[in-house]
């Protein structure tokens, strides 16, 4: 069996190492040649925590595993990252363990990865300010994304606490790039793609304050309950997601559909747009929402890379178990 440390990962695998493998598994997914399997995710009454389990199947990968962990919001006072998870894969001809791999750092790039492919997908290509709704951690790996896809001459963000936004001005000042706090009714006039990545169980942006044209990557929202924008704003929208089975029990759908706004059938996985079986935006005033609700094959997809990359560069630990 093979492990790959979490330490070994941010010089194994690169954002572009993880758009391909996403975007791949998303198509695969589409052909109905991959399957992700129901998801388990609770909260374990200790420690505030949140737990889960995501698995899968990628036949032509082939990649069969599962990723296990979760969100322990304490962690921060004791100077670990408050999401912690581990992917191990499985040989899928024998069932055999072949690796066990850290996924800190693999779930931030693969759910960055999501976004983007739905930025180049989805959104207008003349696409100039990007908005940034949550400055979280996981905010800086969304922004590096986004910014590949589209020539942003601007960012402009917001966040419940203002001054966490200065990791976000960082990352748009590397490239170049300048940045500006607003607040939300401001940011949804100015942007032409917003990305909201936070974990927020009750709406933060109304359906009245987005424009004609707009693309929105909704990333938080992966559990019952959770929810980032209004249900109208979803209902007013053309809507994609990572895989509808997830959007409608745990992502940004849950509430529109609860509502009786929309249906599942309103829904279109965005591996059927990349593989030209449906379109994608249609017209220049669509408001067009990316449902990112994280799936298990974007993690097996992304550990897979990893493992097949520390196996090259001679990084891999091999152990018998």
């Amino acid at each position: 069996m093979i492990i790959v440390p979490e330490r070994e990962i941010a010089g194994l695998v690169t954002a572009a190492d993880c758009f391909a493998a996403v975007e791949k598994v998303f198509a695969s997914m589409a052909k109905k040649s991959a399957s992700n399997f129901p998801v388990v995710r609770e909260a374990i009454g200790h420690a505030d925590a949140i737990y889960g389990v995501k698995s899968g199947i990628d036949r032509v990968g082939p990649a069969l595993g599962l990723k296990a962990g979760g969100f322990w919001p304490n962690n921060a006072g004791k100077g670990l990252m408050n999401h912690q998870s581990t992917i191990m894969l499985f040989d899928a001809d024998t069932g055999q363990c072949r690796a066990v791999v850290g996924a800190n750092l693999v779930t931030a790039l693969r759910t960055a990865a999501a976004s983007a492919i739905s930025i180049k997908y989805l959104s207008r290509s003349d696409s100039k300010v990007l908005g940034m709704i949550g400055a979280g951690h996981q905010s800086m790996f969304q922004l590096r994304a986004a910014l590949q896809q589209r020539a942003f001459v601007k960012v402009v963000g917001w966040n419940i606490t203002p001054e966490a936004l200065g990791r976000l001005e960082a990352v748009a000042n590397e490239h170049g790039l300048p940045f500006e706090p607003v607040d939300l009714d401001t940011l949804s006039k100015e942007a032409d793609v917003i990305v909201t990545i936070t974990s927020s169980f009750a709406p933060i942006l109304k359906a009245a304050q987005v424009r004609p044209g707009t693309h929105l990557a909704c990333m938080g929202t992966d559990t019952k309950g959770k929810q980032e924008v209004e249900s109208q704003l979803v209902a007013d929208a053309t809507v994609f997601t990572d895989e509808i089975g997830q959007a409608v029990t745990i992502g940004e759908a849950q509430h529109a559909i609860k509502e009786g706004l929309i249906e599942a059938a309103d829904l279109t996985e965005i591996g059927a747009v990349i593989n030209g079986d449906q379109p994608g935006r249609i017209r220049p005033d669509e408001i067009t929402l990316f449902d990112g609700t994280g799936v298990a094959l974007q993690d097996l997809a992304v550990a897979t890379a990893a493992v097949d990359l520390a196996i090259a560069r001679g990084v891999a630990v091999e152990v018998d178990l």
